[in-house]
């Protein structure tokens, strides 16, 4: 049974070309544009990962993941592995993210060798 991976971000071209490198590597993607439509899908879906932009218009992948922490835990559910991507370095950010304790953050453009090695380590795949 494929994994399902949670992907946020708002550009468009970003998530068009991870849903077709995830679903290349057999993996299910599903996209979100925002943390609104990101936790509707928490909400209906199962997920063994999520990957998010760290910069998104209205609410950013910060306080998304903080958001989609705390609907799984309402919910009973296990916390998520988390993916932050972004092409900014913002120092800021990155440290709200090692403090909020984020499984990896990649910094785009990135090696997909690397991005899917990543994915693997955190989804527990050889």
């Amino acid at each position: 049974m494929p994994k399902n991976i949670l992907v946020i971000d708002d550009e468009g071209l970003v998530t068009k070309s991870l849903r077709k490198l995830l679903t290349k590597e057999g993996y299910n993607a599903v996209i979100a544009s925002g943390a609104s439509e990101a936790m509707e899908k928490l909400k209906a879906f199962s997920f063994d990962l999520i990957i998010s932009d760290i910069r998104m218009p209205e609410i950013d992948g910060i306080e998304t993941i903080q958001r989609l922490r705390q609907l799984q835990k309402d919910a009973g559910r296990q916390p998520i592995p988390e993916i932050i991507i972004t092409g900014h370095a913002d120092q800021e950010k990155y440290k709200e993210a090692l403090k909020l304790g984020v499984s990896d953050y990649i910094f785009k453009p990135f090696d997909t060798q690397q991005f899917l090695e990543a994915i693997k380590g955190k989804l527990n795949v050889a």
